[in-house]
């Protein structure tokens, strides 16, 4: 599968926490845990699920970065 979006990030999944129409699925990408927040049915169709590998693809028109 080829996508526009240049930020994609292979990784492990680690967790999916299913609420009542919303998951959070946990990717460890080595040095850190991306979250995403994706609908119950796409973890589903997708076979999301602990230990299977997946992409992070970040797609985004703005990243803000902050300091103290």
């Amino acid at each position: 599968m080829k996508l526009s979006a240049r930020n994609q990030i292979r990784g492990t999944v680690i967790e999916v926490i299913k609420g009542a129409t919303t998951s959070h699925v946990r990717i460890d990408i080595g040095a850190a845990v991306i979250t995403a927040s994706i609908t119950n049915e796409a973890v589903d169709d997708l076979g999301l699920a602990a230990g299977k590998p997946a992409i992070a693809v970040i797609k985004a028109s703005d990243v803000m970065v902050g300091v103290d």
